[in-house]
């Protein structure tokens, strides 16, 4: 298939059979969220309610609730007589969703490093670092950027609030994209393993100031390759005089 094609065939992602005791809508709207966000369906890919619906072996009604949750997630637009969409990037969400998510993850830091990391803590995320490395090495990028995701959430976890997990996850879906588009870098991957191996260190050490201007350093270099992506993948962004 080709990356930059505006029409998408369901049929050739994997997709696990529907579990009877669950809500269908549910399970088709992660099936396809995730297929959105690991850019399996593509940025202005056109998505059929039928074809979806043939593919799941589900009717159209769970499969139109489905359509609706992930527009009211921002990743589908539905165009009256034109039809259903994967909405396209946006420079300017980027970025928004970056500064909220920049001074949670610093929020957190901060409290880690005066409360201190608890054992179980230090253990599960050196035990990451240690995955990572071996999906950089491996270059399995959709393997590291779940890793990644995990690293963050155990930090998040460690502050003892349970609301900071599910914050950063509501804030982080709008730079999953960007994310997996810049992880086709194999250096990028590497780049990031270590400053996820510096951070951690920091925060194990107490070291407040360096663990804070690591962490912001870290979760703004996505920001840095920005203009490149949009450059090399223009097609997967909006058109900001449209």
């Amino acid at each position: 298939m080709n990356r930059k094609s505006a029409v998408i065939d369901v049929s050739s992602l994997p997709v696990a059979p529907l579990d009877l005791s669950r809500p269908a809508a549910e399970q088709i709207a992660s099936a396809l969220k995730t297929a959105i966000l690991n850019m399996q369906i593509a940025p202005g890919a056109m998505l059929s309610e039928k074809e979806v619906g043939q593919v799941f072996g589900a009717s159209r009604t769970p499969v139109r609730e489905a359509f609706a949750q992930l527009r009211d997630d921002g990743l589908l637009l539905t165009w009256p007589s034109r039809g259903t969409y994967v909405s396209k990037l946006s420079d300017h969400q980027i970025r928004g969703a970056q500064f909220l998510r920049e001074a949670l993850e610093v929020a957190v830091v901060e409290r880690l490093c005066t409360s201190g990391l608890p054992d179980s803590s230090r253990l599960a995320l050196e035990d990451v670092i240690t995955r990572q490395r071996v999906a950089v090495e491996a270059g399995r990028k959709l393997d590291f950027q779940q890793l990644d995701d995990r690293f963050h959430a155990l930090l998040a976890e460690a502050t003892g609030f349970e609301r900071i997990g599910g914050l950063l996850l509501r804030e982080k879906a709008a730079l999953d994209r960007l994310r997996v588009l810049s992880l086709d870098d194999a250096d990028h991957m590497a780049r990031l393993l270590a400053e996820h191996e510096g951070i951690l260190a920091s925060i194990r050490n107490g070291f407040t100031g360096q663990a804070l201007d690591r962490m912001r350093r870290h979760l703004r270099r996505v920001l840095a390759t920005l203009s490149d992506l949009i450059e090399a993948n223009r097609d997967f962004f909006d058109d900001p005089e449209g």
